[in-house]
C-alpha cells in the first residue's frame, strides 16, 4: 500500500511544475494583454508615477509580461525568466503599489511579493519535466547513447 500511493504522489509531483508554471503565467499573460488593449491610458499611467519615458516603459512592460508569461509555459531558459520576472513583481510593487495605507493597495503589494515568492521557487528548483528546458538537458544524452 506505500508503494501505491509514492506512486501516485511522484506521477502527481511531475505535473506540479507545469502547473504552476501556467497559473504563474496567467497573470503575466492577462496583465500584458489589458496593457495592449489599453496603451494610452496604461502610458498614462506610468507617467502618473513619474517614470521618465513612459513609452519606453510601457513596452518594457509588455516584452516582461507578454514575454516573460509564454517562456515560463513552455520552459525555455525558465530559471532566468522567473527571476526577471520576480524582479519585475518586487520593482512593480514598490513603485506602483506602495500606498500601503490603503488596503487595496496593501493587498496588490503583497499580491506582487507572493508572486515573486513563487518565481523564486522556479528560479530554485527549476521548470520541472515538461519544459524546453528539461528536452535541452536530455539532447546531449540522448545524442550520446545514439553513438
Amino acid at each position: 500500500m506505500q508503494s501505491t500511493n509514492n506512486a501516485s504522489i511522484l506521477s502527481s509531483a511531475s505535473l506540479a511544475p507545469i502547473i504552476g508554471r501556467l497559473l504563474m503565467a496567467a497573470i503575466f499573460l492577462i496583465s500584458g494583454v489589458g496593457k495592449l488593449m489599453a496603451p494610452g491610458g496604461t502610458i498614462g499611467y506610468i507617467a502618473s508615477v513619474g517614470i521618465p519615458l513612459p513609452e519606453l516603459a510601457y513596452a518594457g512592460a509588455l516584452a516582461m509580461e507578454l514575454g516573460g508569461a509564454l517562456l515560463l509555459v513552455v520552459g525555455y531558459r525558465t530559471r532566468w525568466v522567473a527571476a526577471a520576472l520576480a524582479l519585475f513583481s518586487v520593482v512593480s510593487a514598490v513603485i506602483f503599489h506602495n500606498a500601503l495605507g490603503d488596503q487595496n493597495q496593501l493587498f496588490h503589494f503583497l499580491k506582487n511579493l507572493a508572486m515573486a515568492g513563487g518565481l523564486l521557487q522556479v528560479v530554485a528548483f527549476g521548470a520541472g519535466r515538461y519544459s524546453l528546458d528539461e528536452r535541452r538537458a536530455e539532447l546531449p544524452v540522448a545524442l550520446g547513447a545514439a553513438r
